[in-house]
């Protein structure tokens, strides 16, 4: 139970950061547009984006919104009720957070604040919680693999 709170308490912090850095680039970088970080490599754009990673379904707001619901309520039952590792834990909190922080812009603004542009290569403007998000789905992947592998040496062992 203290676990899953610890959980729940880690997605929250990660809601409020993710928040209050875009109220911060609202209220600061929204005026002046972009601010450069690392001269050709990283700036800080202001952009509002309707659509999902790459922009995919724009203006469907309520489809995203009520997709987005019911697979935090998903995630955040299994984090409630499930007993996991550590590191899948993280992962699925990560995902929460994140996802979270982005549907908060959806309803209260019908758009994803976003601000981090790299500039090295043609990517997507993103935002904190899209970094909590592919963070999560990263070591989710790393933890079913390595789980997968370790499933696969078990089996493969001779039985003497």
């Amino acid at each position: 139970m203290i676990v899953s709170f610890l959980s729940l308490l880690a997605a929250v912090l990660l809601v409020a950061v993710d928040q209050l850095i875009k109220w911060w680039a609202t209220e600061v970088l929204q005026p002046m547009g972009a601010m450069t970080l690392l001269p050709g490599v990283v700036e800080l754009h202001y952009y509002l984006n309707d659509g999902m990673a790459f922009s995919m379904l724009s203006g469907r707001q309520g489809l995203l919104i009520a997709v987005t619901s019911i697979v935090l309520i998903g995630v955040l039952f299994m984090l409630v009720r499930r007993k996991m590792h550590p590191m899948e834990r993280v992962a699925w909190t990560l995902i929460l957070g994140g996802g979270v922080g982005n549907l908060i812009d959806r309803v209260l603004n019908g758009v994803v604040v976003d601000y981090v542009n790299v500039l090295f290569v043609d990517f997507a403007v993103f935002n904190f919680a899209d970094m909590c998000i592919t963070g999560g789905v990263i070591l989710l992947m790393a933890w079913v693999l390595r789980d997968s592998f370790k499933k696969e040496a078990k089996e493969e062992k001779p039985t003497g």
